[in-house]
């Protein structure tokens, strides 16, 4: 009956993409790509949160702590148990996969990632392990952005549209935060967009938040009702929280990143892999239970009138009421929870760094504006610092100061904490930037080329692949030849310069055409000179192993029009930068998004 209505579905889709025009069946796609992305988003979001009930309830009624220790063991078994049985063996972890598809593989995302997200991040989130749903949320969106365009035939322009609506509708429905959802699709993904473009992208946005505040609870988004005034007088704290933050930044990027090659390299089956991580994360969760699941609970109870209620159920409950012991649980708290999340991802869940980033950034802001009102300095308001401290480590992570200012304004219900939440923001991303070039999750992929930055002719030629503009049917010249089979050469073809050989294949050097004019119109001398008296010695070579962009900054540096290229250490042919320069112009048009 299911797949009925669907074909159904499918076939007016069909029809309607004959009698609409292409940008009419842009905008209706974007709105269904944005109502499956929330779907998603429910999915995930309820069932994380009735297992957080669960343990809450076991905990607060039968006083089995323990419980939420247990939890996340089960959790990452039954991960690697579904990755192994049913994914193939292997799944493709955080948002860096989706760059790398619309940078490497023409915007086409697996068909699996439509639910293999879901199921395996809702197991180890879900069951408690420290990490976040929102990048399964994005790439489950992303991946019915690619293959909805993949089913409707579209192009990649259209395609790696569809993606950033799915990216878009993913956030604004996790968060009920649309203006969110968009400037993170920009920021994260579509680094060249035109004004035109974010038509669909606010559709899918505003699609998937509606979706969401219609269907979900209210108490399962993270949201706050309560603030307190801002005062510009606190301007230079806001500041001081905008340098701890972006420094915090670079720490949990360095130390995520460590944690996590660290168990990828463990030569350990996985579901060994998968016991030894979640037993180290189980201790970390019984001395520290906030680190229990995405967290959001308790940046509730940091923001609230009684902080001291997030001691409860814990190893400290009776210090609830000494405001020092609740500053050093909380900021303990903060510093592990990096390793909490490398352990969790690295020993086999699934997961981001969404979640903590916001975790991390309410704890040390509420650690800083408590720790200098204890101090008697000054009187901070601890619920504003709280949420700004959000924005500073996830502008810091991601690289992205627009999308953490407008997410926090929107899910605190207003922007009165708007000049604060940007003066924040903007000082931690500057920091992270100046010690990271790249965000956490682009970071790898830029280094190898493999994924889009802000750099405009970067991202174009990362799409080029050196091996398919080489030219092989060139001529080729021996050295001990005379001038005048260079003449018969020049005579017969279009060419203009001629790699001279030896009977291996091995390149001795080059002759341009160009520079030598004056000897092929004399007769003598091109009967008397030998190719091995006027070749020259390539100021550049190529290998096809070679990016594009390195291609461009050798025809740069050289100032020559033809290089030679060498395969497995011989003559292999030419690479000409007119031919590189016309590719480079095709996948321009072919990529802009307007």
């Amino acid at each position: 009956m299911f797949k009925k209505y669907i074909s159904k579905l499918e076939s007016i889709l069909a029809w309607s993409q004959s009698i609409l025009t292409e940008k009419q069946f842009i905008f209706l796609s974007s709105i269904l790509v944005g109502i499956t992305a929330a779907f998603a988003v429910i999915v995930l979001k309820t069932f994380a949160h009735w297992v957080f009930l669960f343990a809450t309830y076991i905990n607060g009624i039968l006083k089995l702590s323990f419980i939420n220790s247990i939890l996340p063991i089960a959790g990452l078994v039954l991960t690697v148990l579904v990755v192994k049985r049913f994914l193939g063996g292997s799944i493709e972890k955080g948002t860096s996969q989706i760059l790398y598809a619309v940078a490497k593989k023409a915007s086409i995302i697996p068909k699996k990632q439509m639910y293999a997200q879901i199921f395996t991040s809702s197991l180890t989130v879900g069951l408690g392990g420290s990490a976040g749903l929102e990048s399964p949320i994005v790439v489950t969106g992303a991946a019915f952005g690619s293959n909805y365009a993949q089913k409707y035939k579209l192009s990649y322009k259209d395609r790696t549209l569809l993606i950033g609506c799915g990216v878009a509708a993913g956030i604004a429905a996790a968060f009920n935060a649309p203006i969110a959802g968009v400037l993170f699709a920009i920021e994260f993904l579509l680094v060249d967009v035109s004004i035109s473009a974010f038509t669909p992208i606010m559709i899918a946005a505003a699609t998937g938040a509606l979706v969401s505040v219609i269907t979900l609870d209210e108490t399962i988004l993270l949201n706050f009702k309560q603030q307190q005034v801002f005062d510009y007088h606190k301007i230079p704290f806001y500041v001081l929280l905008g340098i701890i933050t972006g420094f915090l930044s670079i720490y949990y990027t360095r130390n995520f990143q460590r944690t996590e090659h660290f168990f990828q390299k463990l030569k350990l089956n996985p579901y060994k892999k998968a016991l030894l991580g979640a037993s180290v994360l189980a201790v970390l969760i019984f001395v520290f239970p906030t680190l229990f699941g995405e967290g959001y609970e308790s940046i509730k109870t940091l923001s609230d009138n009684n902080p001291g209620k997030i001691l409860e159920n814990t190893l400290f409950s009776k210090y609830s009421t000494n405001n020092w012991v609740l500053i050093a649980f909380v900021g303990l708290t903060m510093m592990l929870k990096v390793f909490a999340t490398g352990i969790t991802l690295g020993a086999g869940g699934n997961g981001g760094n969404f979640a903590p980033s916001l975790f991390v950034g309410s704890y040390v802001g509420f650690v800083f504006s408590k720790t200098i009102n204890l101090t008697g300095l000054t009187h901070l308001p601890v619920s504003n610092f709280t949420m700004v401290g959000m924005a500073g480590i996830l502008s810091g992570l991601f690289h992205a100061p627009l999308t953490a200012i407008f997410l926090i304004a929107e899910i605190t219900g207003g922007y009165s904490l708007m000049l604060p939440l940007m003066l924040v923001a903007s000082i931690s991303f500057a920091i992270s930037k100046r010690f990271e070039k790249h965000s956490m999750d682009v970071k790898d992929l830029a280094q190898k080329g493999h994924a889009f930055t802000s750099n405009k002719d970067t991202n174009v030629l990362s799409t080029l692949e050196t091996s398919a503009i080489i030219q092989t049917d060139y001529l080729t010249l021996s050295p001990d030849e005379n001038l005048e089979k260079l003449v018969d050469l020049i005579s017969h073809s279009n060419q203009v310069i001629f790699a001279v050989v030896d009977k291996e294949k091995q390149l001795l050097g080059v002759v341009h055409f160009n520079n030598i004019r004056e000897i092929i119109f004399n007769t003598y001398r091109v009967k008397y000179t030998l190719v091995k008296d006027i070749m020259t010695t390539p100021l550049e070579i190529v290998y096809p192993f070679h990016s594009m962009e390195t291609v461009m900054n050798k025809f740069e540096r050289s100032k020559m029009a033809f290089l030679p290229v060498i395969k497995d250490e011989k003559y292999f042919g030419f690479i000409s930068k007119s031919v590189a320069l016309e590719a480079y112009r095709s996948k321009l048009k072919a990529m802009t998004i307007e």
